[in-house]
C-alpha cells in the first residue's frame, strides 16, 4: 500500500499544473465558473490518465485494493485541500463554496473520480 500512498504525490503536481494553466492561460477568456469547470473536467481527465498509468505500472491484486487505494487517494486530497485552505486562512464558507453543487460548482467531482478512477482503470486494464 505504500507504493500506492506514494503515488498520490504526482497527482498534487497534476492539479497545481493545472490550476496554473487555468489561471495564467483561458481564466482571463471566459468567466470564473467556466474557468473551474474546465479545468476541473481537464483534471479529471489527468487523473484518469494517472490512474491508468499507476494501475498498468503496479496492478493490485484485487478490484476491492484497487478501490481502497481510490477512496484513500480522495481522502487524502481532501484533507490536503482543507487542511492547506485553512492554513492560509480560507473559510470553511469558502472552501466549502467549491462543492454548492447546485451553484455550478463542480469540484466534487475530483474526490468522487479519485475514489473510483483506480477502480475504473484496474476493470479496463484487466480485461
Amino acid at each position: 500500500m505504500i507504493k500506492y500512498l506514494l503515488c498520490w504525490f504526482p497527482m498534487l503536481l497534476l492539479a497545481i499544473l493545472n490550476g496554473a494553466t487555468r489561471d495564467l492561460w483561458y481564466k482571463k477568456y471566459i468567466s470564473e465558473l467556466a474557468a473551474h469547470q474546465i479545468s476541473t473536467f481537464s483534471l479529471i481527465i489527468l487523473i484518469g490518465i494517472y490512474s491508468c498509468l499507476v494501475v498498468k505500472w503496479f496492478p493490485p491484486n484485487t478490484a476491492k485494493l484497487a478501490l481502497i487505494i481510490g477512496i484513500v487517494w480522495s481522502v487524502l486530497t481532501l484533507a490536503f485541500e482543507f487542511s492547506f485552505g485553512i492554513m492560509r486562512g480560507i473559510s470553511w464558507k469558502q472552501l466549502l463554496h467549491a462543492y454548492n453543487f447546485t451553484e455550478g460548482q463542480i469540484w466534487i467531482l475530483i474526490p468522487i473520480w479519485l475514489a473510483i478512477a483506480p477502480y475504473i482503470a484496474f476493470k479496463v486494464i484487466s480485461k
